[in-house]
């Protein structure tokens, strides 16, 4: 293998590659990054088995050729390189890196064992709308991270008609974001739950707003933007019927300032964190009074002005809950919509009614 290749282009790929290294791996080979000169580009591309990566960087190639080499090394190698023409020469299982006024040998190995990582979607791929990131950027949050429960450690991807739909729970909070594919080619059905470690990575896939398409495959689903393709597993099992928990009417709904809002709950947080990150909310004719108390510290309540329509209610929530939800999102109010004190709280963003987010309510004894 023998290629030129801009040093600025192969820092960059390096450095998102080596996060899908498997640090503890027992599998020797995934400790590498997989280097492959074909035509007109190098592909980089990096393991652990739960997702994979491969990106095309732009080269001279002389001699077509492949080898991993340990990923630590060679990403430690180039970053600290000058930017510029960088040539790259695999011989043996070694790696010669030079440039004009540096060289470097760096011990590889076969590639033989490496896994096998898709490098492109082929046929039958959806193009998603750039909606897509902004539905990410309002879903994923709500996943679970208790690996105990496998299943809500994903988002559930629902592709039906000309509509995509993402649902996220950790079983106390559910956030559901629904898009319109309008450009699809075919109608299809799809239904799968997707790692929030994978989709995570797809958020970083998509900075810069560039067309990001999607093929399920056997097991697996596949991504790419631009240069890069990303492939996971997907996860296997039956996730929640979470349609039933959906609140269909409310005897209490309120709109009120995001600011405002915002600001009382970060002084609320000043002692809830003491208490279980349990704050509460008293529901007046034209406020919503957000208080927390610490038997250590103290106590402190904000009033804010609010579009009262219904009952009062005094009811509490997690605070780190409702920080979440108002970060994700992008109007002037809130509104939330409440039944009871035992049932959940339904929070909408208001210039977004494809945008829906429950939080179960906290049971404290007065």
């Amino acid at each position: 293998m023998r290629l030129t290749v801009l040093q600025e282009d192969l820092a960059k790929a390096l450095a998102s590659a080596s996060r899908f290294v498997s640090s503890r791996a027992q599998l020797p080979v995934l400790g590498n990054i997989m280097l492959s000169a074909k035509k007109t580009k190098l592909l980089v591309a990096a393991t652990n088995l739960e997702m994979a990566i491969s990106i095309s960087v732009g080269a001279k190639v002389e001699t077509e050729g492949e080898i991993a080499v340990p990923a630590r090394t060679v990403t430690d190698i180039v970053v600290n390189l000058a930017p510029g023409q960088t040539q790259l020469v695999g011989e043996k299982e070694q790696l010669k890196i030079s440039q004009s006024t540096f060289s470097s040998s760096i011990s590889g190995m076969n590639t033989n064992d490496f896994p096998a990582v898709s490098q492109g979607l082929g046929s039958d791929k959806v193009a998603l709308p750039e909606e897509f990131m902004g539905a990410l950027g309002k879903t994923i949050f709500a996943a679970s991270t208790d690996e105990t429960r496998p299943v809500l450690m994903g988002a559930l991807f629902m592709l039906e008609g000309k509509g995509l739909s993402l649902v996220a729970t950790d079983g106390f909070r559910l956030s559901q974001k629904k898009i319109s594919l309008s450009d699809r080619q075919k109608e299809k059905t799809l239904k799968m739950i997707l790692p929030r470690n994978t989709l995570s990575e797809v958020v970083k896939m998509g900075e810069g707003s560039l067309q990001m398409q999607i093929k399920p495959a056997e097991s697996q689903v596949i991504f790419a933007c631009g240069k890069t393709v990303l492939s996971s597993r997907v996860i296997e099992g039956e996730y929640p019927d979470f349609e039933k928990i959906i609140p269909k009417e409310s005897n209490t709904t309120i709109s009120v300032d995001k600011v405002e809002f915002v600001r009382a709950i970060k002084l609320a947080s000043v002692f809830a964190r003491e208490s279980a990150n349990v704050v509460k909310f008293e529901i007046g004719d034209k406020t919503l009074d957000v208080s927390a108390s610490s038997q250590k510290s103290g106590e402190q309540k904000t009033s804010v002005d609010a579009k009262v329509e219904g009952d009062g209610l005094t009811i509490s929530f997690n605070y780190k809950f409702i920080e979440d939800f108002l970060n994700s999102v992008s109007g002037q109010d809130v509104e939330m919509k409440f039944g009871d004190v035992s049932s959940p709280g339904v929070f909408l963003d208001p210039p977004d009614p494809d945008y829906l987010h429950l939080i179960m309510p906290v049971k404290i004894q007065e």
